[in-house]
């Protein structure tokens, strides 16, 4: 195998790329278009997709290598389960061990964990917080688009738009800190590792909460490529 490779996420909302040269990941970037860099246009690329229909966009690649859900040596998964999802809680365990959960704040918000015997446990899925925030400014007549703030907003807002971002938010951050609850309940020193789009803003928020168990949280944006490279060396 050559000791470049590139790899590439296709996600709902963006594509996710990385370049890897003996195994270290040397640089990653995000893109709307798929758009190989012509320097590396020979190298081998794996692809991992949650949009078949973009898949085309590769199809004409010389060495192209799709990493399905069946190549994630991961215990107890579903047909259906999304190979992203698989994929960071892969990278997860091989960063941090088992049990462990991850938090994707993508498009869709989903939460995925693996138990002590580094089995996948169950998850959850709803969606993410910059969907929801579309949501409202595309589906009714009057209400605007807003944007996520970088700290909590007001709880009880005193202008439209701020209500809008204590709704979205401190409902989503209720509902995480339910799931937190119950699953340090089961498994009280598990890390927690957020990644996403909207991983980073969301572990803030957390603490900004003054969540328990802040030192469990973690983020990290690569999460998927650390799973990706491990399958790649062991093929």
């Amino acid at each position: 195998m050559s000791s470049d490779w590139l790899a590439v996420i296709i996600g709902n909302s963006r594509l996710h790329w990385a370049y890897f040269h003996q195994q270290e990941l040397q640089q990653s970037w995000d893109s709307e278009e798929g758009i190989i860099p012509p320097e590396w246009e020979e190298l081998p690329l794996y692809l991992v997709s949650v949009v078949e229909a973009k898949n085309l966009l590769f199809q004409q690649h010389m060495d192209l290598r799709i990493i399905k859900l069946e190549d994630i040596p991961l215990k107890g998964i579903y047909s259906t389960m999304g190979v992203d999802r698989a994929l960071a809680l892969w990278g997860a365990m091989q960063t941090w061990g088992y049990p462990c959960l991850v938090i994707d704040g993508g498009t869709a918000l989903t939460l995925t964990g693996a138990n002590n015997q580094g089995e996948f446990s169950g998850g959850a899925i709803l969606p993410g917080l910059r969907l929801q925030l579309e949501s409202l400014a595309t589906s009714t007549a009057s209400l605007p688009r807003v944007h996520l703030s970088s700290q909590l907003p007001l709880l009880w807002a005193k202008s439209t738009p701020e209500a809008i971002q204590s709704g979205v938010i401190y409902t989503v951050l209720t509902g995480i800190k339910h799931f937190l609850a119950n699953w340090w309940k089961q498994f009280p020193k598990s890390p927690v590792i957020f990644t996403g789009g909207d991983g980073e803003i969301l572990s803030q928020y957390l603490i900004e909460l003054n969540t328990e168990k802040t030192d469990l949280l973690y983020f990290e944006p690569k999460l998927i490529f650390w799973g990706l490279k491990t399958i790649v060396n062991e093929n």
